[in-house]
């Protein structure tokens, strides 16, 4: 377990990000979303990840139903606010933001102060719980006066209030979430697909600046939205088809772990934990088959031979972490 920040808060170095439950992409069923939950509990997973966003909602009602059994006092769990959802009288799917699910509601951009709290209240709501652990102000990418202004210090009133015990902001950039470390007091920030095999932007800031001042840095999309999982052609990255030029690098990565009695999943999770800013990586996984797979992976060994052949064939910056 690790501390986020200067809080008591505490994670499990591999999490569960339960995007997928949320029927990312497509369809999940009831009992093979509740067997992922009960796979990661069995695979000594604590921290779990939501937000409303992932399936308008349906994420977060099938995470809280899945660890209604257990203690709460447990587990660490974080949800996000800044989408607001909103009863919509409209047909069809969900598709266009990449969920199979029914239409049911819209989404409403709002980072203010009331709609924090609204946003909240409704999350605990569908969990089914009277508190979270860690609440992220969700992609503010395009509404990063309001967040600042209104929504930062609407969470720093919910920490000194107790509702939650850790605060920050989870994005798909390194750049302004280095603006949260460097101009709040946030407690941790989330960064999705920027510190990977594939794309080490994050360290060029983000993480010295993180571990600097004491905020803890967890990542999500080690396997890049899939491509570090399985590349293929048609293979994903940051959730559309992955062009040409990244495939072939992702092949290569994937031929050196093989050359080296290892895979390139277990080498993805091991250079994301590798860095003493990263307190967790999120692991998202819809069903217990892929739990199972990504916890074998966490704990696969990665030989130092693979490190250096990747940094002789330019593949990862001589500057990078190597994990131990």
């Amino acid at each position: 377990m690790t501390v986020l920040g200067r809080t008591g808060v505490q994670v499990t170095r591999l999490g569960f990000g339960a995007a997928a439950l949320g029927n990312l992409y497509t369809p999940v069923s009831e009992e093979q979303a509740h067997a992922a939950v009960r796979a990661a509990w069995e695979r000594g997973i604590r921290y779990f990840d939501t937000a409303p966003h992932y399936g308008l909602g349906l994420s977060e009602r099938r995470l809280g139903a899945a660890l209604r059994a257990y203690d709460r006092a447990s587990y660490t769990l974080s949800t996000k606010v800044g989408r607001r959802l909103e009863p919509a009288d409209g047909t069809g799917d969900d598709r266009a933001h990449g969920y199979a699910v029914p239409a049911t509601h819209r989404r409403v951009w709002d980072f203010s102060a009331d709609g924090v709290r609204r946003t909240l209240e409704a999350s605990l709501d569908r969990l089914g719980l009277d508190r979270v652990d860690v609440v992220y102000l969700h992609d503010p990418d395009d509404h990063a006066e309001q967040a600042f202004r209104e929504g930062y210090p609407a969470l720093e009133r919910l920490r000194a209030e107790g509702v939650v015990g850790a605060i920050g902001a989870g994005m798909n950039q390194a750049g302004m979430l280095t603006r949260f470390v460097r101009d709040t007091d946030v407690d941790v920030v989330l960064c999705a697909g920027r510190y990977t095999l594939l794309d080490q932007s994050a360290a060029d800031a983000l993480l010295p600046e993180a571990l600097r001042r004491g905020v803890a840095v967890v990542v999500g999309g080690a396997f890049n939205s899939g491509l570090l999982a399985a590349p293929a052609p048609g293979a994903t990255y940051d959730y559309t088809r992955a062009p040409r030029e990244l495939l072939d690098r992702a092949l290569r990565l994937k031929a050196a772990a093989e050359r080296h009695g290892t895979t390139l999943r277990a080498a993805a999770l091991a250079f994301c934990t590798a860095h003493p800013a990263v307190a967790s990586v999120l692991a998202g996984a819809r069903s217990a088959a892929e739990v199972h797979d990504c916890a074998e992976q966490f704990t696969t060994p990665v030989p130092d031979a693979f490190w250096r052949e990747l940094r002789d064939d330019g593949l990862l910056p001589p500057a990078a972490e190597e994990p131990p």
